[in-house]
């Protein structure tokens, strides 16, 4: 009787002992912190201006036919003119005029030159009158074919009036090779050459060759508009007056869309130098390749940039069209908290269960000292050994630096280690635990990524625009440009931001849909 007495006080107190060991243990629980422990960090001196070198080289083509086109409505349609009285000892009184209309131009391209050509039609007229010694020659010429009597009657020959005719076929050929100088005038270089068909004319039994008596009169007229028509090319400031108003459209400050809690950011654009080549001329366009380079650089208020047009343009060797622009993307530690917690908040480590332990991470929180991150964890620790499942819980902290991953666009981190103080804390969640971080450490570096394509996607926005008025085609001009990728080149960060530089490439192309009149 005595016997199963004590028993019983026996198993009653094993029961207390238990229950008060359970309760003990989710008071500790409910006692134990429940947000991270963060260290003290030496705060990192802010993130300097950021300041890039851009470039963009257009290409400006103007199709042949728009040349054409304007030639054709400034060349006159007709021309006309007097010749020299090559034939005084037999015409006198001569008035050899002429006449020519010109037909449709062509304009055909090759070998860095243009050339427009024309048909020339016309006619030349002759009059006048027979000279005293031609008189004299055809009455001596009656006289022994009549007989001097004959001729007597006849009486002196007198032809005061001379009549004749003859055609005009030919064309007019005109080559242009353009170069371009660096006061921001371009020389022509116009050249003509008037051919004319080998046709004659007889008056009074003279032989008049046209092409020697009208071809000097017409390549004077020709070459008297081209002189015209050089010089006020030389002289037109057309390229320059479009240059100063795409120079000031540029220089100035874009206020950019930036994550919210970020201050309102600016891209300004400096224009800084002006570089062109010279003309190219192929089978359908004349290309003139005309380019800035800038500086651009992010500031948190607007500005208001002092970009001098340059007296001069650099002139380079050709090239093709491009475009490059660096911008910068700016993430706040606190966005990137949010992602790498969604990775890893409420995961348990290891994931198959075959460890000794369970580590459940509870909170996760992301902060930069020197060159490298810190990531601190809470996390919730339950052996699995014993019957009781000992646990509670603890902030660990491990370091990694952060790398750019140019082709899957993200960031991870690289040489992930544990920090000297979480080794205590595990000390504190038994041995068990500890057998769990080489887990936790692997999933760290293969899932602590930054997904920067949303960010990329954003900054592919901000450059488009930048660019957009480039593609806001005018009445005179198509305009089309694009951003063929967009690489990450860098990577930095001060105590409250992490910034990601961006280089955008692409091209811009220029096709020019009238001309000013010639």
């Amino acid at each position: 009787m005595r016997s199963g007495f004590k028993f019983k006080t026996i198993l009653l107190g094993i029961g207390i002992l238990a229950v008060s060991f359970f309760v003990s243990l989710k008071a500790m629980d409910w006692l134990s912190p429940h947000g991270i422990d963060k260290p003290a960090l030496a705060a990192l001196p802010p993130l300097p201006p950021v300041n890039r070198s851009s470039s963009i080289v257009v290409p400006v083509k103007i199709p042949l036919t728009l040349i054409r086109d304007a030639a054709e409505r400034a060349a006159p349609h007709h021309f006309a003119g007097k010749a020299d009285n090559p034939a005084a000892q037999i015409l006198q009184n001569a008035d050899i005029g002429w006449t020519a209309s010109r037909g449709a131009i062509s304009a055909t391209g090759a070998n860095n030159a243009l050339s427009l050509s024309t048909p020339l039609t016309g006619a030349v007229k002759v009059t006048g009158s027979l000279s005293a010694n031609a008189q004299d020659a055809v009455g001596n010429a009656l006289a022994g074919v009549l007989g001097g009597d004959i001729a007597k009657h006849v009486g002196r020959v007198n032809i005061k009036n001379l009549n004749a005719n003859a055609e005009i076929k030919g064309n007019v050929v005109m080559t242009a090779q353009p170069t371009l100088a660096g006061n921001w005038r371009i020389d022509p270089g116009i050249t003509a050459q008037v051919n004319l068909g080998d046709t004659n004319l007889s008056v009074a039994g003279a032989r008049l060759n046209v092409p020697s008596q009208v071809k000097p009169v017409i390549d004077k007229a020709v070459n008297e508009q081209i002189a015209v028509l050089q010089q006020r090319i030389r002289d037109d400031p057309a390229l320059e007056r479009d240059a100063r108003r795409q120079w000031a459209q540029m220089c100035r400050s874009i206020p950019l869309q930036d994550p919210a809690g970020m201050p309102q950011l600016h891209l300004e654009l400096k224009p800084v130098r002006a570089i062109a080549a010279q003309p190219r001329i192929d089978a359908r366009n004349v290309t003139l390749t005309i380019g800035v380079e800038a500086e651009t650089r992010i500031t948190t208020a607007a500005t208001r940039p002092d970009c001098p047009f340059p007296a001069t343009l650099a002139l380079e060797p050709a090239t093709t069209g491009r475009l490059n622009i660096g911008v910068p993307i700016d993430m706040p530690f606190t966005d990137i908290n949010k992602i790498i917690e969604a990775q890893f908040a409420g995961k348990t480590f290891p994931e198959d269960g075959s460890g000794a332990a369970d580590v459940t991470v509870k909170q996760v929180s992301v902060a930069a000292a020197g060159d490298q991150l810190l990531i601190s964890l809470l996390v919730h620790a339950k052996e699995k050994k014993s019957w009781f499942g000992f646990g509670g819980e603890a902030t660990i902290h491990i370091w990694g630096r952060p790398v750019l991953d140019q082709a899957q666009q993200i960031m991870r981190l690289k040489d992930i280690r544990l920090a000297v103080e979480s080794e205590a804390a595990f000390g504190l969640l038994g041995a068990a635990a500890q057998t769990a971080l080489p887990y936790l450490e692997s999933a760290l570096a293969e899932r602590a990524v930054v997904d920067l394509k949303p960010f990329v996607s954003d900054a592919r926005e901000k450059i488009a625009a930048v660019i957009a008025d480039f593609q806001k085609s005018e009445d005179r001009a198509k305009v089309t440009a694009e951003i063929s990728r967009l690489n990450l080149s860098s990577i930095a960060f001060d105590s409250t931001t992490l910034r990601v530089i961006a280089e955008a490439a692409g091209s811009v192309n220029v096709e020019l849909k009238t001309l000013p009149a010639l």
